[in-house]
């Protein structure tokens, strides 16, 4: 009837968000799990009240956007460089060693080399997502696991988007080293584009109108999108573009207010973001890859806050901190999802290995939040003891 109308689409999306988010408070549940089973409830795989779901994932991933873009916003390019020093051998390690995990999970259930690779390549990530919308502004902004948090979630999208463009490149997409070496000259330009215009171009257009709220708010979010949209045609991500574009006015006296003005906007997106994750999932999956799902969900969500606790540690970081980053990054990525969908559309590995990956995404997506929930400050907490936004 109107299963194509976007109003309409909307409209389920939200009154069924919540619907289904007053349950789970009530019952106790992280608001992010009762979007993703209204996802899966309403979407072509349960219900079928949604139709496509096509148009709803990308103004989904407008969310992701706006996260990374405000996320950028409130860190001076000097501070971000120091981070990603501090943390690049902690990202590296860890990701070799998870990527060991699911490809010895992956080999135990009978796939082949490529899948096993793959599987591993999925386990290596933790989610931008889960790992920032759950942390909060307090921490991500002004304390020193905030920033560790951040630094190690850059370097392994850095890592995702060269794994993308290798897959890109062994599916008959392009040349191998062709498509690294754009990645690798890419990413300076970028950089380059972002602060020349933000210096002569933006800063004096910010200081002449500053007044006229609503023309900031129109500025902020069309540099946003631009420079996530150039990021995108240098073959980078639209998220690390937009993550460049916040840092670049990061030094901007306005840079706080468009911080504020930006957040209803951004959590308008990620609603429609998770919706959009449980109504692309394929229910009847479920029965043929639910053991060896919850095997990788459990092994991962035991070993990785384990293995960053250790790195961490043995960089000189505190006990605790090293504690609370490895259990909030504890999770797959939602990189890992496009990993899966990709390389079964190119016929890589089969739909079994795919959809082990995207179930065991969701399931850490789900057992993630609601353990950080229980056991450190987030703005969507169930007490108001750990409330924080």
């Amino acid at each position: 009837m109107h299963g194509d109308s976007l109003v309409y689409a909307v409209f389920l999306i939200f009154t069924g968000a919540a619907l289904l988010g007053t349950a789970a408070l009530y019952a106790r549940q992280s608001l992010l799990v009762s979007y993703i089973v209204g996802g899966a409830l309403l979407g072509p795989w349960g219900l079928n009240l949604l139709g496509k779901t096509g148009e709803i994932q990308q103004a989904s991933h407008i969310g992701v956007i706006f996260l990374l873009y405000l996320l950028g916003l409130n860190l001076h390019p000097q501070k971000l460089v120091q981070m990603l020093r501090q943390t690049t051998l902690v990202t590296i390690l860890s990701s070799v060693a998870f990527a060991v995990v699911g490809i010895v999970v992956g080999w135990s259930f009978g796939f082949g080399i490529a899948e096993c690779l793959l599987i591993g390549a999925a386990a290596t990530f933790s989610s931008t997502i889960i790992g920032l919308k759950l942390l909060p502004t307090t921490q991500l902004h002004h304390q020193h696991t905030g920033e560790v948090i951040i630094s190690i979630l850059l370097l392994q999208d850095m890592i995702a988007i060269v794994l993308l463009v290798l897959l890109h490149a062994f599916t008959g997409g392009g040349n191998l080293w062709l498509e690294l070496a754009k990645v690798v000259l890419a990413l300076p330009v970028l950089i380059a584009v972002a602060y020349f215009a933000e210096r002569y171009v933006l800063h004096p257009l910010f200081l002449r109108f500053d007044v006229i709220q609503e023309y900031v708010f129109l500025l902020a979010i069309g540099w946003c999108l631009g420079i996530a949209q150039l990021a995108a045609l240098l073959g980078l991500s639209t998220e690390i573009g937009a993550f460049i574009g916040g840092v670049a006015v990061a030094s901007s006296p306005i840079a706080t207010f468009i911080a504020e003005s930006l957040k209803p906007l951004r959590d308008f997106f990620l609603v429609m973001f998770f919706f959009s994750l449980g109504a692309t999932f394929d229910l009847g999956m479920v029965g043929q890859v639910l053991v060896p799902a919850l095997v990788f969900t459990g092994v991962l969500m035991a070993v990785k806050p384990l293995v960053f606790r250790l790195l961490l540690r043995y960089t000189g970081e505190t006990p605790k901190l090293a504690k609370e980053v490895g259990v909030r990054l504890a999770q797959i990525s939602e990189f890992s999802l496009f990993i899966a969908v990709v390389a079964l559309d190119a016929h890589l590995i089969s739909a079994r290995a795919s959809y082990v990956i995207q179930l065991s995404t969701l399931l850490t997506f789900i057992v993630s939040s609601y353990f950080i929930m229980l056991r450190y400050p987030t703005p969507i907490a169930l007490s108001a003891r750990m409330r924080q936004d």
